[in-house]
């Protein structure tokens, strides 16, 4: 890529009138220079089975063309139109619920022979007419890409194939899954009952396991397809998202990201998140570094809110706060979903950049500024290059595992990560993400270890290898608790990590009242800090075993919360607790600290977040965002830069004032 990209998803088939010129020039005003089209709207360009009409491509592709916008084509195949529906009603995925109705978008069964018949013919007839065009600069598969739960009797043949192949006898699989309990037991293959009842979790993790796969397999499919028919100088990408809680949460359910991106040449993702006085940008820089993280490359931001519900619409300053937080995390691309407000049906409120008068308001006055920015400083911030030491791992297996056996109070595998994520933010320690196959663990000096439930004993003995060499490693509460098929390992636990963390338990509660207190709380006794959810009654094996918290509790307080051992030349840190906020942080700190990355950006913390990276040229570009409703002041502690924003000079000691929701940019 030669620029930064801004852009917005763009539906001529939606507008309630005819007005491309008008947007055209509204979109160069606010210096957009890219747009998606296409993913959505199957049922306007095959109209009927085997029945095509591109004209409203082919005319928004001209038009883009001749004002030097360029697009990205999606393949309109996450929402089925109702004449395939009405032939092959088998085409919607059968579900937990029952049978599918049709309606929504992504109701789909992906592994569907009909659905795939007729996905391939749109995809050829799509791509071969529009590969050629000068506008198009790329294409997305699909569109936030799931299973969707899909679970007929096609797919649980499927599935049993599956288990045939990669366990080859029922014998194994009543071993590994433990199959005799509740008279379980399955003796014959034509025997083998539908998944979507059990109560087993290790043969339920196997099939949400075996899920992501069809995810996996369906976008290779694809994406083999657009290869046919693409340019060299052309990029294929998918938008994938996130665990959702009314915004991006965490890491994605029903797909392995780390799986499904190695065919894509770039990673795609959108990005939701709070708006107003609850943003932090921490779902922005959680969703940046996961993508980044997939390709260890620059990433794509091919959706992100502009308006979006009365409670996204943003105060002033904070949609070029955002934009450039994402260009901060390493994205080369920063794109609006939508250009405009749509006047009827389901999204109707997911407001666009502009309103539903179609005319010029103060968030799309914001974003003219940002196009403006990004072109005049496309060649400085640019695919900026970023290298961390502390990596948070992370695991679908873990995460499927815990939705079986949530915590007490119903919290998941994605709130332990983002307890440990949020609070590294907020110190300014900047992260990648890995999984537990990953082979280097060697690059990173820190790594975070949030509830890993289930996993090979393989991964746990590298992490063991890794801190003995020197690494160290913070491990959370469930971490090597029961093995990749969701069995819980015999031995004493946290189980083959208790040699490195010096720290064994065989009971573990639900916390009442418990407090914390500690060294790490500068208090030997009082209580500081709390525990929330779950808690495991660890004792040290050791002397030697450094105590870090303690808990506060008239009949468990015999027990510690944390703990640090000397493993080796490494150090390996245990929590046995869900933590209050500022106590896992305060734990976090001195893991950081202990692994030599305290640094200058600890300095400063949220609400100021220091994001750094590397141009192109070999510079180094530091982001100062406020991330408050107040004028933020800070010591500028690095050596002297420009400001790219102002221009002005930046000295090394000199008082530097960021105002509410604003940013310095400095190269140096």
């Amino acid at each position: 890529m030669r620029k930064l990209l801004y852009g917005v998803a763009y539906y001529d088939e939606y507008m309630p009138c005819d007005r491309l010129d008008e947007d055209i020039r509204l979109m160069k005003k606010a210096g957009i220079n890219v747009i998606r089209i296409a993913e959505s709207t199957w049922s306007t360009h095959e109209p009927q089975n085997g029945v095509f009409d591109f004209r409203s491509v082919d005319r928004v592709l001209d038009a883009m063309h001749a004002a030097d916008i360029s697009v990205i084509v999606g393949t309109p195949t996450y929402a089925v139109p109702t004449w395939m529906v009405k032939e092959h009603p088998e085409v919607l995925a059968v579900t937990p619920l029952g049978p599918g109705k049709y309606g929504a978008r992504q109701i789909m069964d992906i592994t569907n022979p009909v659905y795939l018949f007729y996905a391939e013919r749109i995809i050829r007839m799509l791509i071969s007419r529009v590969a050629g065009h000068p506008a198009v600069i790329g294409f997305q598969t699909d569109n936030e890409t799931k299973h969707y739960n899909t679970a007929g009797p096609n797919v649980q043949l499927q599935f049993v194939k599956y288990l045939r192949e990669k366990f080859g006898s029922l014998d194994e699989i009543n071993r590994r899954f433990g199959l005799d309990y509740w008279s379980n037991r399955i003796n014959s293959w034509e025997d083998f009952p539908s998944v979507i009842g059990t109560i087993n979790g290790s043969l339920g993790a196997e099939f949400a396991r075996f899920q992501r796969k069809l995810v996996t397999n369906f976008l290779a499919w694809q994406v083999a397809i657009v290869n046919e028919y693409k340019q060299p100088h052309q990029f294929v990408t998918q938008n994938f998202d996130f665990d959702w809680r009314g915004h991006s949460y965490g890491i994605q359910p029903s797909v392995d990201h780390f799986e499904a991106v190695k065919p894509f040449d770039i990673a795609g993702v959108d990005i939701y998140h709070p708006s107003q006085s609850e943003l932090t940008g921490i779902e922005v820089s959680f969703g940046g570094d996961m993508a980044r993280s997939l390709k260890r490359s620059n990433y794509l931001v091919l959706e992100t809110q502009a308006q979006a519900f009365p409670n996204w619409t943003p105060y002033p300053g904070q949609l070029r706060l955002l934009a450039f937080s994402h260009i901060a995390s390493g994205a080369s691309m920063v794109a609006y979903w939508h250009w405009h407000s749509i006047h009827n049906s389901f999204e109707t409120y997911w407001k666009g950049l502009l309103s539903h008068d179609l005319q010029p308001n103060p968030v799309y006055n914001e974003a003219v500024t940002i196009g403006r920015d990004f072109a005049r400083l496309s060649g400085a911030l640019l695919g900026l290059k970023k290298t961390n030491h502390v990596a948070v791992m992370v695991s679908n297996e873990a995460l499927t595992a815990m939705e079986w056996f949530k915590l007490p109070d119903g919290r998941t595998y994605n709130d332990v990560v983002r307890r440990m994520y949020d609070e590294l933010y907020k110190m300014n320690v900047s992260c990648d993400f890995i999984q537990p196959n990953f082979d280097n663990l060697d690059e990173y000096k820190l790594i975070v270890v949030p509830a890993l439930y289930a996993v090979t004993d393989e991964a746990l003995e590298r992490l063991n290898a890794y801190t003995a060499k020197g690494g160290h490693v913070v491990y959370s509460f469930k971490s090597g608790f029961a093995d990749d098929m969701v069995k819980v390992r015999t031995t004493s636990q946290p189980g083959i990590i208790s040699e490195a963390c010096g720290v064994t338990y065989n009971m573990f509660v639900e916390p009442k009242g418990v407090g914390l207190a500690g060294p790490m709380f500068n208090d030997e006794t009082a209580r500081v800090g709390t525990v929330e959810s779950f808690m495991e009654l660890l004792t040290p094996v050791s002397e030697e075993v450094e105590v870090l918290a303690t808990y506060v509790h008239q009949h468990w307080g015999q027990y510690v919360a944390a703990t640090r051992n000397r493993y080796g030349k490494g150090l390996a840190t245990y929590i046995g607790g869900l933590f209050d906020a500022s106590s896992m942080r305060r734990i976090l700190q001195e893991a950081v600290k202990a692994a030599g990355l305290w640094g200058t950006d600890q300095q400063l913390a949220f609400p100021l977040i220091v994001k750094t990276g590397e141009s192109i040229e070999g510079d180094t570009v530091r982001f100062f965002f406020n991330y408050s409703d107040d004028t933020q002041t800070f010591i500028y502690p690095y050596k002297n830069g420009t400001e790219l924003l102002s221009s002005e000079e930046m000295k090394q000691g000199e008082e530097v004032e960021i105002e509410p929701w604003g940013m310095r940019i400095v190269k140096c």
